[in-house]
């Protein structure tokens, strides 16, 4: 067990099993389709397979990964149809997100989401692929918490996780890393000026972009 997951480390073993499965998948470091070794896992994670096993019944209940008879875990793939609807689903849940969250929007919310921004660019400009996702992440769901609606936000962040791998995917391409920069500083010009139209505008376009550059990568 590395230090990070020491840290990390919660009460019980199936939490944190389940938070390290989860972070390897929507990191991408478990690539789609990629085999779940159960006993490469137990090993590393310093558990026994029970805590294990649970953890990945939840994450199959999630769509994150699949289960094959004789063969055993996968991580989930998408089909460019899945895509689709989970970023139409996004689209439909985020607008109510970002209108209930620009009406309710306070200079510290902006500030938050201001420091998420530098995160965002510092990776960015370091090329660093996971530390780009996790803080593009951390700049959506900040603005998504502004709305103070917690159900709302817990629907949209499973939306994400059955994404995520892919979009760290996406990060890989410089040309793609500058657009999503150029599109969060649009999204806090319209924030900053309290235009819940032009965020909703700005952030569809924002997904329209990810769809189209991450369908390549899908089955179709």
């Amino acid at each position: 067990m590395s230090p990070d997951q020491a840290r990390r480390r919660p009460p019980t073993a199936q939490q944190f099993v389940l938070g390290e499965l989860r972070r390897a998948i929507t990191t991408g470091r478990l690539r789609p389709g990629a085999p779940i070794r159960q006993d490469a896992l137990a090993e590393e994670l310093q558990v026994s397979r029970v805590p294990l096993r649970e953890a990945l019944k939840t994450l199959q209940g999630e769509g994150l990964v699949t289960y094959e008879a004789h063969r055993g875990y996968f991580v989930e793939t998408l089909s460019l149809d899945d895509l689709r609807e989970v970023y139409r689903i996004r689209e439909l849940l985020e607008e109510e997100a970002v209108r209930r969250a620009v009406s309710r929007l306070t200079d510290a919310d902006l500030a938050r989401l201001e420091a998420a921004q530098d995160d965002v660019e510092r990776a960015a400009a370091a090329g660093d692929v996971p530390a780009m996702a996790t803080a593009n992440r951390a700049f959506h769901m900040t603005l998504f918490d502004c709305a103070g609606m917690p159900r709302l936000a817990r629907l949209i962040r499973t939306l994400w996780d059955s994404t995520d791998a892919y979009r760290s995917m996406y990060y890989g391409d410089a040309g793609n890393r500058e657009r999503v920069i150029k599109e969060h500083r649009a999204t806090l010009d319209a924030l900053r000026r309290r235009s819940a139209d032009d965020a909703v505008a700005t952030l569809d376009v924002h997904r329209a972009h990810a769809v189209a550059a991450l369908a390549p990568l899908l089955d179709t």
